[in-house]
Order: structure tokens, then sequence, then C-alpha cells
């Protein structure tokens, strides 16, 4: 396999890679916080970008990057021979620049990507990233920015390196090189060293509303023609177009059809689902299928409680979920289900036991419980 044809760890199924999105949707607000912190007299050295998958924090960092290093620092007697130029009113870099050439080939010197890198012996992915691959800094800053320029890192994501790898992206953080701008990504902060969190500016994306998800869908050539997919992808181009890939919305409006069968479980329903998830090399839909399980035991919970969900996935949603959750007990009840069907079927998962097996078994608790008053 040639160096070309490598997955990358960065790169969603089915979506176009960060460095390809054209344009960011949703997320003004976030540009605008970067913008102004570019015209102030100092930037901080390390962002950290954060916020659920999927809502764009990637392409943000890749549009940064392009913008730094197609525009350089300005220097200190800017504006004492002429007029000063212009704030910028956005991080757009024409795709025709030499930088967003060089960017998309991955062939810029002013940028270093960390990721998880591709393990040649045993031909995949390595499941973190290691300390070899931010030990690359020592020599990317070592190098003389070209024509006095800014270089900048995106560690995609900063959630996947190992203790070594942290601690010595820390030491980076500690004495940043000048002229240099590290971009993190992060899907969960809170997991993250406390003095990496303490040495970041943080930049918080928000969920994407549905017109702009629909927009950010598009964009990446899938087109969304199920009005219960916004519902469910939460604000989430990423999710939106891993649930297109995977038939989603189909999947959970048979989940919904089982749950409304209940507590008289259709079985032969159930084991015809159970089979068609859980084909061979159907690992992708099995995750999802049981993602958007969860999904609607946690709806049926917020049911039980009063807060019935804005959106409804399907039209009989509401009704389906108010007959089994009518009431805050009933919630509980739900709500302590969903724990622990999460946990049996993690460690059911763990070791390997048939994942028919564990949809069914998922679906038999789930009309025991649904037939007790």
């Amino acid at each position: 396999m040639t160096d070309d044809a490598l997955p990358e760890a960065d790169r969603a199924d089915g979506a176009p890679h960060p460095r390809e999105t054209e344009t960011l949707f949703g997320q003004d607000a976030a540009q605008a916080q970067f913008l102004e912190a570019v015209t102030g007299s100092r930037m901080h050295h390390a962002w950290l970008i954060t916020g659920p998958k999927g809502v764009g924090k990637a392409t943000l960092a890749w549009a940064v990057a392009r913008y730094l290093i197609a525009t350089p620092p300005q220097t200190a007697d800017a504006g004492l021979f002429g007029d000063a130029p212009p704030p910028p009113a956005s991080l757009d870099i024409s795709p025709d620049h030499p930088v967003a050439h060089r960017m998309a080939a991955l062939s810029e010197p002013g940028l270093l990507l960390i990721r998880r890198a591709w393990d040649r012996d045993k031909k995949r992915l390595k499941a973190q990233i290691t300390v070899d691959e931010v030990r690359k800094l020592g020599g990317f800053f070592g190098l003389s920015a070209t024509d006095g320029g800014r270089r900048v890192v995106i560690v995609d994501s900063v959630d996947d390196m190992n203790p070594s790898a942290a601690n010595a992206l820390l030491k980076v953080l500690e004495e940043p090189p000048k002229n240099a701008l590290l971009l993190l990504i992060s899907h969960a902060p809170a997991r993250l060293l406390p003095t990496i969190r303490s040495r970041c500016r943080e930049l918080r994306l928000s969920s994407l509303e549905p017109d702009a998800l629909t927009a950010a869908l598009d964009q990446a050539g899938h087109q969304n023609t199920d009005p219960g997919l916004t519902a469910l992808a939460a604000g989430s181009v990423g999710t939106a177009i891993r649930l297109l890939s995977n038939d989603g919305p189909a999947l959970y409006t048979q989940i919904l059809a089982l749950l409304a069968s209940c507590p008289n479980l259709d079985r032969a329903r159930a084991q015809k689902f159970a089979e068609h998830v859980t084909q061979r090399g159907q690992n992708d839909r099995l995750n999802v299928a049981l993602t958007l399980l969860d999904l609607a035991l946690a709806r049926m919970a917020r049911t039980g409680t009063g807060l019935t969900p804005d959106t409804p996935i399907t039209t009989d949603e509401p009704q389906v979920m108010a007959r089994l959750a009518p009431n805050a007990r009933a919630a509980r009840k739900w709500a302590s289900l969903q724990q622990n069907l999460s946990q049996r079927i993690g460690h059911g998962r763990a070791v390997n036991v048939d994942a028919q097996s564990l949809i069914l078994d998922a679906f038999l608790k789930i009309n025991e419980t649904a037939s007790r008053p």
C-alpha cells in the first residue's frame, strides 16, 4: 500500500478530510473569537479547540493554519510608512493560494500534523499517538520559518496521546518557540492533564443548528432527506454522515417499532434485527445500532421526567415513549436499565460474546422492564 493510500486517523469515513473542506458552517462565533485574538497585541501560543465530535473542530484548525501561514505576522513598524492593513474579516484563504495547495498535499513546511500513525508492521493505525510523533516537534521547530512567518502544529486529537506523548507535549507548551502556534483538538478536554489545559486558551465549538448541518452535509456530498436525521445527529455533521452511511434513521425506526411491541416483544422481528446489524463485515453498523438503542432508552427516560425531546425522530415516537414512560418512576426505571445495558454490552463485547446474543438479550431486558408496573 502506497503512502497516499494509507488510512488517515483524522479522516471520518464517508467524509472529506478537514484540510479538503472549504467552508466551516455554523461556527461564526468561534471564528470571530480567533480573529479578534489575531488582531490583538499578543496571541496565545496554544489553543485547545473543544466541542462534540463532528461539529467542525478540525475544519476550523485547518482554516486557522492556512490563514496564519499565508498571512505572516506584522512587523513592529507596520503602518509607520503608510496605512496599516485592515483587520481581517474572515479566515478564508483562496484555494488557489500556494499555501492552500501545499497544505492540501501535506507538503507545507510551516505546518506539522500530529495524529495516530500507521503501523507498517501490523498494517493498521496505531491505537494512540506515541511519544515518537510528539518528538517531531523538536526538528520542526528547529527549522527556520519560511520568510519569518509562523509555524503551526495541529494535534488531532490530543485525546489520543499516551502518557509519554502528553508529557512531551507539555514541555513544548511550557517553553513555546517564537511565532509558533499549537492547535490541539479535543473531544473530551476534562480527561486531559490539567497542566496541558492550563497552558492553552480554550475555544469551544457548539453543536450545529439544522440549517448549518444541512449545508455542511451538502458540502460533504451527502443529502439530508430524512427529517429524523437532524435530531439523531444532535448537531454533528460527523455523526450525521456516519448515520447516513449505515442507514441510521431506518435502524432507529426499527428499534422504536420493537419498543412499541413491548411488553409483548415481537421476538421474530427482534431476531431479524439482530441478524441484520451483526452481519459479517458490518461492525460499524453494529456500533451505530447499539448507540441508537442507548439513545432511545435515554430519550424514554427523559420523557418520563417530563422533558419530552423537542424534535421527534419519528412521527409515532412521542406516543410510544409516553406509554412506556408515563411518569418519574418509570423514568428512573428506564435510566437504570440504560446504564445496566451499557455496562452489560460493553463487557460482553470486551470478552467477545456473540453480538446477536447481546442484541437479543438487550431487547429481552427491555421487554422485562416494560412488563413491570
